[in-house]
């Protein structure tokens, strides 16, 4: 049992095994023991090798790429630590994968965000840790406790330290209408104004720039938004920032989800520097010149420190509005 955390335990699944590292080092415990492979068909075959009994578990589990694999691993977990007695069950998922199916744009379409929700309820936790849903509303598809946590004081610290606050030149950019909360909070952390791209998706993975709103002739972007997917989005704004003349733009995020090749796409676009975190693996080949990669691991050890011994989560974020 660990000596500083008495009663609490942390697995990760295989979906990012080195942050799970990461955060048991940060809270100065040993990751949980265990095995998780397949049998020849295919099928998730997990062992837990020690026991859970009467513990505080918690589970860390991105459901990113591959993502079917990632949730069904993570739904097989909850199972095996229900059945084996653990005393309570947090699921702390960094990137919520299905976010981007909140709600029914079109007729027959899934939600499959609350599908997902379910599902997790369902399989035995009791309570969810997760960073920067794309939609906020997917908190309501839970019946259970759920700590939503804030990449963009993370982002808004290093861009302050990079000499982005109280430069009139600066200016934060939301890259859609839904995302000027996110802007705004950050626009203050650097004391500038914001501007916003207002545009539509006519397909997933597609979008048209309708306007521009805001000065950003001769300033700096600074574009902020939950995750960096394809790329394309980003890139086609940055490109629309620059025509209307920008002087630089700087891309951020707390997904690098870099699907394809988005990595190298951000690295022959305009953009003149991309920072993400590590909420989701970045293996080598994405690690492109421009990217610079911010460690999540010190925010989700301390929500974990704090949720364990019952201490305010959202004291975290004092600093972002």
């Amino acid at each position: 049992m660990n000596g500083a955390l008495p009663n609490l335990m942390l697995f990760a699944g295989n979906a990012h095994r080195d942050l799970g590292q990461r955060i048991a080092e940060y809270l100065g415990v040993s990751l949980g023991r265990m095995v998780s492979t397949r049998f020849s068909d295919g099928e998730i075959r997990l062992m837990v090798e020690e026991s859970a009994r009467g513990t505080d578990v918690f589970i860390l589990q991105p459901t990113c790429a591959p993502v079917n694999d990632s949730l069904v691993e993570l739904l097989i977990m909850l199972d095996a630590f229900r059945r084996a007695s653990a005393k309570r069950l947090t699921v702390v998922m960094p990137y919520y994968g299905y976010a981007r199916q909140d709600k029914k744009v079109k007729p027959r379409e899934p939600i499959a965000a609350r599908l997902v929700a379910d599902l997790v309820q369902t399989a035995g936790a009791n309570r969810v840790v997760t960073v920067d849903l794309h939609a906020d509303q997917i908190q309501g598809f839970f019946s259970i406790p759920v700590d939503h946590l804030y990449g963009g004081p993370i982002l808004g610290r290093y861009l302050v330290e990079q000499g982005y606050r109280d430069d009139p030149d600066v200016v934060v950019v939301s890259p859609d209408v839904g995302g000027v909360g996110r802007a705004r909070s950050l626009a203050e952390m650097l004391n500038a104004p914001i501007a916003i791209i207002a545009k539509r998706r006519p397909e997933p993975n597609q979008v048209n720039i309708m306007e521009v709103i805001g000065d950003i002739e001769g300033k700096r972007c600074v574009m902020i938004d939950d995750m960096i997917d394809t790329g394309g989005s980003i890139v086609r704004g940055a490109e629309e920032l620059k025509s209307r003349g920008a002087k630089e733009v700087v891309a951020c995020c707390t997904h690098a989800v870099l699907s394809g090749v988005a990595a190298q796409r951000l690295q022959d676009s305009v953009i003149s520097r991309v920072v993400a975190m590590d909420t989701v693996p970045l293996p080598d080949e994405k690690r492109v010149p421009k990217m610079t990669c911010l460690p999540i691991a010190p925010l989700l050890g301390e929500a974990i420190r704090r949720i364990h011994q019952d201490e305010s989560v959202s004291s975290l974020f004092d600093d972002w509005k």
